[in-house]
């Protein structure tokens, strides 16, 4: 439903503004994520795992993000087990951040997506994970309807729930789209709006928006590689 695993995506538009001095950079987690540098990414969630306080939002947020970082990669790499035991344990921190600061719109975000990326790694989750993931992106919204990274999180929910349940995928592209109006160079809704429109075996609109994910973040390889599965026309 809503990935981040990968997919899901979801990822990190935040987390440098969020990251206090001393910690590891967000900089240095988003190069391991658009790397698939799954031991940097290890590592440095037993970082965050040690520096994380029981009092402190920020710091089980950042393991939140770590953790669904690492949950996106394993799922692009295709080991669902380590992207649902990492997400597991990114909705840990996520929920403890958000009953210290229930106000904080991206901490909702980050739960909604970590709930979603349990679904594609384990589909008979799918009922237990997806209220949560419906529910946390709602709440997000509420709290601030211009966060960008919720409406991509909404978007890739939309896009795995089919149109009987109240989704699909004409739903996903308006919701990446508006994350474009809001976030002109968020790489991550452009790469979300090339895989929905090539669902629609709209191939060349597809191409477009993932040549544009691929331009505004190079450094992505899930993003080129989409780009080179879509047909020209």
């Amino acid at each position: 439903m809503l990935l981040r695993s990968s997919l899901f995506c979801l990822s990190g538009l935040l987390f440098a503004g969020l990251l206090s001095a001393g910690l590891l950079s967000a900089d240095d987690l988003t190069k391991a994520r658009d790397a698939q540098d799954r031991p940097s990414i290890e590592k440095q969630i037993r970082e965050l795992q040690g520096a994380a306080k029981p009092a402190d939002a920020a710091s089980q947020y950042r393991l939140a993000v770590a953790q669904s970082y690492l949950a996106e990669v394993a799922q692009e790499l295709r080991d669902k087990s380590q992207a649902k035991s990492a997400a597991e344990a990114g909705m840990d921190a996520a929920k403890k951040a958000i009953a210290l600061k229930p106000d904080t719109a991206e901490y909702h975000r980050i739960l909604g997506t970590l709930c979603g990326q349990v679904i594609p790694a384990n589909p008979l989750a799918g009922l237990k994970y997806f209220r949560c993931a419906q529910d946390s992106v709602t709440q997000a919204l509420k709290i601030n309807p211009s966060l960008a990274e919720a409406h991509v999180a909404r978007g890739v929910g939309n896009y795995y729930l089919p149109s009987s349940f109240g989704g699909g995928v004409e739903l996903a592209i308006k919701d990446f789209e508006k994350a474009i109006q809001l976030a002109p160079k968020s790489s991550e809704a452009q790469l979300w709006l090339g895989i929905a429109l090539r669902k629609l075996n709209r191939n060349a609109d597809a191409r477009k928006a993932l040549q544009r994910a691929v331009d505004l973040n190079p450094s992505r390889i899930w993003a080129k590689q989409q780009l080179e599965k879509t047909p020209a026309q």
